[in-house]
């Protein structure tokens, strides 16, 4: 499946000093895993346009953009070559999962739960079965630059 984004624009929803994260579910081979809400910008879109838009539909949340907070290369061989991430203050509290409006992403996987996570440990992250290295690398930088850790 050939993608026509090449940058991921996500957003780091930090409410109370905790993250929001997204878990897609896969449907054909059951695998889960946490990341950051996201996705490609559409024509005509700003950055910022893009994540509010990404935001409330993976996470039915309204959100606030306040600045773009990381540029991070993408892993070779994957579907994004580039990720920015905005640190985004939602308007509201009630998060829930949302879903996915590209045939192409909806097809592969849903968007089955969201989670709040503690910037000040890891401890209680979600296990690196379902989280990622990359994942668990750009939330480590984020609580560097917004001096969590």
């Amino acid at each position: 499946m050939k993608y026509k984004y090449t940058t991921r624009y996500q957003g780091a929803i930090i409410l109370n000093d905790q993250i929001l994260l997204i878990k897609h579910s896969h449907h054909k081979y059951g695998v889960e895993y946490w990341l950051l809400p996201g996705g490609g910008r559409e024509e005509g879109e700003s950055e910022e346009e893009c994540v509010q838009r990404e935001m409330k539909e993976e996470t039915n949340l309204d959100v606030v953009v306040e600045r773009l907070l990381l540029e991070t290369a993408g892993l070779p061989n994957t579907t994004y070559r580039s990720y920015k991430t905005y640190l985004c203050n939602p308007l509201t509290n009630n998060a829930q999962p949302g879903y996915e409006p590209e045939p192409e992403a909806s097809e592969l996987y849903e968007i089955s739960e969201v989670g709040w996570f503690d910037l000040h440990s890891e401890e209680k992250w979600p296990s690196s079965q379902v989280l990622n290295r990359f994942v668990f690398q750009m939330l480590k930088e984020i609580q560097k630059k917004l001096t969590y850790i």
